[in-house]
């Protein structure tokens, strides 16, 4: 009764998701890179989700930071304004075509050589090579091999390092047990895996296409 009374209040609230978007201000070269993406087809981060990788590598202090979808740079250009000047973000993807125009804004945007490295390849095959104990956050948004990235996430983090997957419900889809699509199967695993591994502290977050945030213990 108690969860039905919570329900039914939330329900009759404004729309948040659609609040939480507009809390956050992209800047020009994000709104260009969102463009950019729109154009292609990549799969970016929204704005709130945005805002909330930049609080994240804000509040951590992040210096290490590997972001895995690159896409077209939207996530790369937050989590940058949220790293200092002495950090560096390392952004995969597995399309040469989102790597050049991720590449193309940053340069637009200024930022120096030194603070981040785009690789492009197989995603696991080049995540299985980035060293051990080694970053601060990992952000995760494809889903195709997410629970083996899962995995190597926990590997490339320092104690008490945390991970970010981005799109972890699908927008809805991954609650939505009818929903047996590859990716929907995918994220719905990844979910649960992360749950129940004691080597996770996890939170799931809805906001965007939903969050999953996790804090590897020891």
């Amino acid at each position: 009764m108690v969860g039905y009374i919570l329900n039914q209040s939330i329900s009759n609230r404004g729309d948040m998701n659609l609040y939480a978007e507009s809390f956050a201000n992209e800047d020009y070269f994000m709104q260009q890179a969102r463009r950019n993406g729109q154009e292609i087809g990549t799969s970016d981060p929204t704005p709130a989700v945005g805002n909330f990788l930049r609080f994240s590598a804000n509040l951590i202090g992040a210096k290490s930071v590997v972001e895995i979808g690159t896409g077209s740079g939207v996530g790369g250009l937050w989590l940058l304004s949220g790293m200092s000047s002495e950090s560096v973000l390392t952004t995969i993807d597995s399309e040469r075509e989102h790597s050049k125009i991720a590449k193309s804004i940053f340069d637009e945007a200024d930022i120096a050589p030194t603070r981040y490295r785009i690789i492009t390849g197989k995603l696991i095959e080049v995540i299985g090579k980035l060293a051990d104990n080694s970053y601060d956050l990992v952000v995760i948004r494809p889903a195709l091999d997410l629970f083996d990235m899962v995995q190597e996430s926990y590997r490339l983090l320092k104690p008490k390092g945390l991970l970010v997957i981005d799109q972890a419900l699908s927008g809805g889809k991954v609650a939505d047990p009818t929903q047996r699509d590859p990716e929907s199967i995918a994220r719905r695993d990844a979910v649960k895996v992360v749950k129940e591994d004691e080597r996770w502290a996890a939170s799931l977050i809805p906001v965007g296409a939903g969050v999953l945030v996790a804090n590897k213990l020891g």
